[in-house]
């Protein structure tokens, strides 16, 4: 069996595309490498193609969850000249793709902790340098509270990763996702005021 998209070269791509839908609709526990071939249709062997097991699978999601979330951090950023704004444009980049993704964001974090690629590493990596440039220019400008901007990194992503948690669990409902990113934010400017 071929694929005609296989020989244009995007066989890679419409598997990811394929294994996310996968992932989001029925859990990590549906995906398969055979699986997904039959759903592409190309042969069982063709996917080992670009990925030698089902790991290297769940890395090439995470990998693509994680430049996915930081471009869209980035942009938050980017978005604004206010401080203030560029943390509460972040904080919400990082909760509503958790609460819009949540077994991809799950696989992101999952993955990271289990002998991650090295590409997997690299856009995990620029995702959290985008936030400790965050909290570095916000403790400059006396926005945020002083002290070793890494623990205060981690407080704020245990922040938000703990309102997306919330939501995706249905602890919260998803509309309650700005106003508690906002005061999130909003209690880390104050203590640096």
């Amino acid at each position: 069996m071929t694929d005609r998209a296989y020989h244009h070269g995007d066989l890679r791509a419409a598997l990811l595309a394929e294994a996310e839908r996968t992932l989001r609709e029925q859990g990590i526990d549906h995906l398969s490498l055979r699986d997904l071939a039959r759903q592409v249709g190309v042969s069982h062997a063709a996917p080992r193609r670009h990925f030698a097991d089902r790991k290297a699978l769940l890395d090439a999601l995470a990998e693509a969850g994680f430049a996915r979330l930081g471009d869209s951090v980035r942009a938050a950023i980017d978005g604004s000249e206010d401080y203030r704004e560029q943390l509460l444009g972040a904080g919400r980049a990082f909760v509503e793709f958790a609460a819009n993704d949540a077994n991809l964001f799950e696989l992101m974090f999952a993955a990271k902790l289990d002998e991650p690629s090295p590409a997997l590493e690299k856009a995990s990596t620029r995702l959290f340098a985008a936030y400790g440039a965050l909290i570095e220019e916000g403790q400059r400008a006396d926005v945020l509270p002083p002290g070793d901007p890494w623990r205060l990194q981690l407080l704020l992503a245990a922040t938000m990763q703990g309102i997306a948690v919330l939501v995706t669990s249905g602890r919260a409902p998803g509309e309650m996702i700005d106003p508690l990113v906002t005061d999130a934010v909003a209690l880390f400017t104050r203590a640096g005021s």
